[in-house]
């Protein structure tokens, strides 16, 4: 059992690491305006719609790969030497 007490500083700092944390987030960040949040959420819902760009002009996108998968693992045939 003596042995483990060299574990006894670590835990100590760990356990007041730990209590200093949740003291300083228990207060959060601050409220937020019901009509703000409401705002920057609407903002963030419509933002996709407004980053889409089509490509420039005689620039062709790379087409994805069609993906062939059966769904079974099938090994590459091999040719008989």
């Amino acid at each position: 059992m003596e042995i483990l007490l060299w574990l006894v500083p670590s835990v100590v700092v760990a356990v007041v690491a730990m209590l200093w944390v949740a003291w300083l987030g228990r207060e959060g960040r601050g409220e937020v305006d019901r009509d703000v949040a409401v705002r920057r959420l609407g903002d963030a819902l419509e933002g996709d719609r407004r980053r889409r760009r089509r490509p420039a002009p005689g620039y062709a996108a790379p087409q994805p790969e069609v993906d062939r998968s059966t769904g079974i693992a099938v090994r590459p045939s091999r040719r008989a030497s």
